[in-house]
């Protein structure tokens, strides 16, 4: 797999303040990639679930953690669904995330 690019792959978790409010708390790392645009087809099947399909990011399973959120070229994205293509490979699929940058 051709690894060439980097995606940031942010986690959060939550704590709660004085008040009882949750306050959200990004965890970033660096890992390294294969990105591409998705298929016509994921694209056609993810709009009709209301979906805005983008990007398929090819990664080594050891270094997805589950995150949700991906940064990649300066634009976040959201993980809408991953696919398991080999024990070593995860794919995952990425959708433009709302009011973001």
């Amino acid at each position: 797999m051709d690894r060439s690019e980097i995606i940031t792959l942010i986690s959060e978790t939550y704590t709660m303040d004085s008040i009882g409010q949750q306050i959200s708390t990004e965890t970033e790392r660096d890992i390294y990639c294969n990105a591409r645009s998705v298929t016509r087809n994921e694209w056609e099947a993810g709009g009709q679930m209301g979906l805005n399909p983008q990007l398929q990011v090819r990664v080594f399973a050891p270094d997805y953690q589950g995150e949700k959120i991906v940064e990649f070229h300066g634009k976040r994205y959201s993980v809408y669904r991953t696919y398991q293509a080999s024990n070593e490979i995860i794919e995952l699929y990425l959708e433009n995330q709302v009011g973001t940058k």
